[in-house]
């Protein structure tokens, strides 16, 4: 993690490099990351980032491990260890969890949206347990509250179309949704994440808290550099020990050399927790700075092109029809109802430069507007689509 561009720095890269478009076709992405002036881990953290936002899942976890990427090996006693261990639905044991627990803060890797995906599957069931406030680390306001949906306004990473549907749930659920990032770095920022959070609690009483965040911040324990983090700080603070949730580190990479091994071992189609034969989860090796659950994510398998993932919670594959398309390359979006015109996020975007391309997006039921874009970004055409 010493490597990282801090989140305050990264943000102002990408402000200075931004446009208002932010969905860029892949060939611009590559433009845009390739300064001379900049770092190897630079450029992997921002094209991870634009790839992310414009939909391209592979593509940004390749750009991440370009400089990130580490091959790791198993001893013969962990290799064992690990073997005993039982694997358990990761959601059926949030859930259960979850009913005895006041606070949960998860987390995610900003430029991987399988975790968004994951949280927002979590969320009926949180709500059905008490949960009512939805604390999410980029958002700029709660204006969205009163909207009912994201837009491009709202925040920078829930821009990205995964995000943008779990916040999009998230208010279908009934969840109010609040800011909490704070000024300044490192130890101050963490100090200040934990103290609006824990403002906020102190206003609005009338249910659970379900706090979403980037990386370290959700781990407790000691912090080389913040001393504590956002959620040990916001423990102290409310009294509470809250249930920290990891996805970061057992997701999988661009290639499976760099998976960490347990992921073979494993071998899961779907997330994951593990238990020893006395009902104990594990939870990392760290035992400095650690998180009560550390959730294996699967190896992403592909359906026609698009990750098996975005396939859960009933969301059905809808193909583009080729005599809707006459050039290439194009980006096409599915808008909900109503929600282009006012700079709404997409449900889902994908990206033809052939077409021998696969032309599936994948979505909710609902009504759509399917928005297709030339090279130039320039709205070709534009229908219709209701999906049943």
């Amino acid at each position: 993690m010493k490597f990282f561009y801090s989140l305050a720095l990264l943000l102002l890269s990408i402000a200075a490099h931004s446009q208002e478009n932010p969905y860029l076709f892949s060939d611009d992405i590559k433009k845009k990351v390739e300064d001379p002036a900049q770092s190897q881990s630079w450029k992997s953290q921002m094209g991870a980032t634009y790839y992310s936002i414009s939909g391209q899942y592979k593509s940004a976890l390749e750009s991440w491990d370009q400089t990130f990427g580490r091959i790791k090996k198993l001893n013969a006693a962990d290799s064992l260890k690990f073997t005993k261990l039982i694997p358990v639905n990761a959601k059926e044991y949030i859930l259960k969890k979850a009913a005895d627990e006041k606070i949960i803060i998860i987390n995610e890797a900003h430029h991987n949206a399988s975790h968004r995906t994951f949280a927002s599957s979590l969320l009926q069931g949180l709500y059905d347990r008490g949960f009512r406030y939805l604390g999410i680390e980029t958002l700029e306001g709660d204006s969205l509250n009163t909207v009912k949906f994201a837009t491009l306004n709202s925040g920078y990473y829930s821009k990205e179309p995964e995000f943008g549907n779990f916040i999009y749930n998230a208010l279908k659920i009934g969840f109010k949704l609040f800011p909490y990032e704070a000024e300044g770095n490192n130890k101050e920022r963490e100090i200040g994440e934990a103290k609006n959070i824990f403002d906020f609690m102190q206003q609005n009483k009338e249910g659970k808290y379900l706090i979403y965040c980037g990386y370290q911040h959700a781990y407790e324990g000691i912090h080389k550099s913040w001393e504590k983090t956002m959620a040990g700080r916001l423990s102290d603070l409310a009294g509470i020990n809250p249930l920290t949730i990891d996805q970061t580190q057992f997701s999988e990479k661009s290639s499976l050399k760099y998976n960490e091994p347990i992921l073979r071992l494993v071998n899961n189609t779907v997330p994951v927790v593990l238990k020893d034969e006395n009902e104990m989860i594990y939870n990392g090796e760290d035992k400095e700075l650690y998180t009560d659950i550390k959730i294996i994510h699967p190896v992403t398998r592909y359906i026609k092109g698009r990750p098996d993932w975005m396939l859960k919670e009933n969301r059905k594959l809808y193909r583009i029809s080729a005599a809707q398309l006459s050039t290439y390359p194009v980006m096409i979006f599915a808008y909900r109802k109503g929600e282009f015109e006012q700079n709404g996020i997409p449900a889902d975007i994908i990206e033809l430069n052939t077409c021998k391309d696969s032309r599936f997006l994948i979505l909710d039921k609902g009504n759509y507007d399917i928005v297709i874009r030339d090279k130039e970004y320039k709205v070709i055409h534009r229908f219709e689509k209701r999906i049943k």
